[in-house]
């Protein structure tokens, strides 16, 4: 993993467990499969524990690593380090990535019931009027959460998440995924639609399915275009998801609002309207695992750990046949 990454992501409660379960050095940390000293760990590596920053695990890796049986994952996708090598080697993989999904959902959670109350509008509202009173009762008859339809795209570990915590709150909740058929929508607490109903039909649309070939664009301009005037866009997948020229000139015109914790290019640049438009909530791809939160996926790695040392399956496995359709 990343250097520098280590001491944000292990606490002194998961590095003792990990210590206790396995013969682990907590200074070594290997960003580099190629050195001489990585060469000489990996022939007397088990299992590597990896997080954000792993390199490859190709087959020089592997061929330097015979011993090597599992990668316990203390973050969300293995796709940059997990090869097929290692499935071919029949590599057990676990990955943290329940963990990191669970504050996506609940900064999703969050930003779905501020947008029905219409918070960002409000806020300008507010501003602009500086003391001067109003009847905000009669401004705003349209606000609140009550009977609002909410639309879940992708029924991925963060989407079912997110229909979980919104179950509470009085809404129409839609799902679109092309792996869910209807009873499996009841059973989440939604309905299932087609994604041009979803778009159409929702006054917050969040965006859950994973980047894939298939996903590029999956929200286009006729996507965009079909939403209620007032819906919120809410993306805490990829940018790559939504058309995201078309989403600009649709926030441009004042008729939509987003928030947004993932764009293309992930860093925008300086002069993208995105930093200003008042009704956008822009952040920094933070949605996932930040500060305290770390320290959850480094939990979830000791406790695969513990299992894994006691013979015991993964929690949270990770298997090969599944790879194609997730994150």
């Amino acid at each position: 993993m990343h250097r520098e990454l280590t001491a944000r992501l292990f606490d002194e409660r998961s590095t003792a467990r990990l210590t206790e379960v396995a013969d682990l050095d907590p200074a070594l940390v290997l960003d580099d499969f190629g050195t001489e000293e990585a060469r000489a760990v990996l022939a007397e590596t088990e299992v590597i524990v990896s997080s954000w920053g792993c390199p490859a695990i190709d087959e020089s890796v592997l061929a330097a690593a015979p011993r090597l049986r599992a990668v316990i994952h203390a973050a969300g996708s293995i796709k940059h380090h997990v090869t097929d090598a290692c499935w071919r080697r029949g590599l057990l993989v676990t990955s943290a990535a329940w963990a990191n999904a669970l504050p996506v959902a609940e900064y999703t959670v969050a930003a779905v019931l501020l947008a029905n109350k219409q918070v960002l509008r409000l806020r300008e509202d507010y501003r602009a009027r500086r003391g001067v009173p109003h009847d905000w009762q009669r401004g705003y008859p349209d606000a609140g959460n009550y009977r609002r339809t909410v639309g879940i795209v992708g029924a991925s570990r963060i989407g079912r998440r997110v229909l979980e915590l919104l179950r509470p709150h009085d809404l129409d909740l839609l799902l679109h995924d092309p792996y869910v058929d209807a009873a499996g929508a009841a059973a989440l607490g939604a309905r299932a639609v087609g994604l041009d109903e979803l778009c159409a039909a929702s006054d917050v649309v969040s965006i859950h399915a994973p980047e894939l070939p298939a996903t590029h664009h999956l929200i286009d301009a006729r996507h965009l275009a079909s939403m209620r005037d007032g819906a919120t866009l809410i993306n805490t997948s990829r940018g790559s998801l939504v058309d995201q020229r078309a989403l600009v000139g649709e926030l441009l015109s004042g008729r939509l609002d987003a928030v947004l914790d993932v764009t293309v290019p992930e860093v925008l640049p300086a002069d993208s309207p995105l930093y200003d438009l008042p009704n956008v909530v822009l952040t920094p791809h933070i949605a996932g695992s930040l500060g305290r939160e770390l320290h959850r996926m480094a939990a979830a790695a000791a406790d695969e750990l513990a299992r894994y040392a006691a013979g015991q399956p993964f929690a949270h496995p990770v298997r090969a046949e599944d790879v194609h359709r997730t994150a």
